[in-house]
């Protein structure tokens, strides 16, 4: 603590951030329970003969938030694989990616450092159809891209090394960068692929459409079941929750300290003036009833003996040579309680 009981720079620094982070969290924690509830709170429909008939009493033929689940079917035409025969998906996304050593000059170590360096992601419409054979309700997915979990699976992936000569691993030891090779990488959403589907459901003249809600809430195109998506979110809830409550409880245990040493440093203030006050009455007394000079030099403390001492760095002085040997440690001044580093004899003439 600084002069005044005013916290110092680092503390009032720590306290800030240990705030915001604890806000921040917080926040993120909202937004996950906020998620986790909607999920939760999500109609089931089932995706069979009766639900044109449960849309068309829906206000507005609209469920704005819902839960289908089925079975991945192309509408027109389906996009092949280019690295696997007879792989055929209605989104494809092929990734390359780079992967190098960077030479870290704080840690003195070479670091793993990806980036993607090309990514093309194509579609085709499909809907969702139940699992069983011969039903003829669908479900148009609209905006796939747009889902929060989309799940694609990897159907081909390979790394090719990059090939250096000895020239290249010089160049590279002086810039600070090894390239390692590139990563080539499909995804597919293949055609039967069973989905839950979560987001609003509306009956569009003869087509059933599902799209991204309009109420903030989260679209959803995920392999996981109902069941699995919601605990999913509910344990991304909880991490959050516990990441807020011990930052929340370390931001009041630093506000705890500041606040317990700023009330110690106030009743160290009043017990000074206190004592000055009383030192300076008896002093008066004395004064008054003796008149004696060598009383008006007087140690604060025995108020017998004169004083002979001077404190630093404060410059006080204040007690006698005995009075000060008697000090507790560590010691301090008895005038202004500021640690006393060293003492020099004063000589009355």
């Amino acid at each position: 603590m600084e002069g005044g009981g005013r916290p110092s720079a680092a503390q009032a620094v720590l306290l800030a951030a240990s705030t915001a982070i604890t806000a921040l969290l917080y926040s993120i924690y909202r937004q996950k329970a906020r998620v986790a509830r909607g999920l939760e709170g999500a109609r089931k429909v089932r995706l069979d003969g009766d639900l044109r008939a449960v849309l068309l009493e829906a206000p507005g033929r609209c469920v704005p938030y819902a839960v289908i689940e089925g079975v991945v079917r192309s509408v027109k035409d389906t996009l092949s694989s280019q690295f696997v025969e007879n792989c055929k998906g209605v989104v494809q996304r092929l990734t390359l990616q780079e992967h190098k050593m960077v030479w870290n000059r704080t840690t003195h170590l070479w670091n793993d450092y990806e980036k993607i360096i090309h990514q093309r992601t194509s579609t085709t419409p499909f809907d969702l159809v139940p699992a069983e054979d011969g039903a003829e309700v669908t479900v148009r997915v609209m905006k796939p891209l747009d889902a929060a979990e989309l799940s694609l699976e990897t159907v081909y992936e390979k790394f090719h090394p990059s090939v250096q000569s000895f020239t290249d691993v010089i160049g590279h030891y002086i810039s600070g960068e090894r390239p390692k090779g590139i990563q080539e990488t499909e995804q597919m959403l293949k055609v039967g692929t069973a989905l839950t589907g979560v987001g609003e459901l509306v009956l569009d003249n003869a087509t059933i459409k599902l799209q991204p809600p309009k109420q903030g809430m989260p679209y959803y195109l995920s392999s996981l079941d109902f069941e699995s998506l919601l605990q999913k979110q509910e344990s991304s809830m909880r991490f959050w929750k516990i990441l807020t409550v011990v930052f929340g409880f370390a931001t009041c245990a630093v506000l705890f300290f500041l606040l317990r040493k700023q009330y110690r440093h106030h009743r160290e203030r009043q017990h000074l003036r206190q004592m000055q006050e009383e030192f300076r009455q008896a002093q008066e007394r004395l004064t008054g009833t003796e008149g004696g000079e060598v009383l008006k030099n007087a140690c604060v403390v025995c108020l017998n003996s004169t004083k002979s001492c001077v404190f630093l760095e404060c410059g006080h002085v204040c007690s006698c040579h005995e009075c000060y040997q008697a000090l507790p440690k560590p010691k301090k001044c008895p005038i202004c309680r500021q640690s006393i580093t060293r003492v020099v004899p004063l000589y009355n003439s």
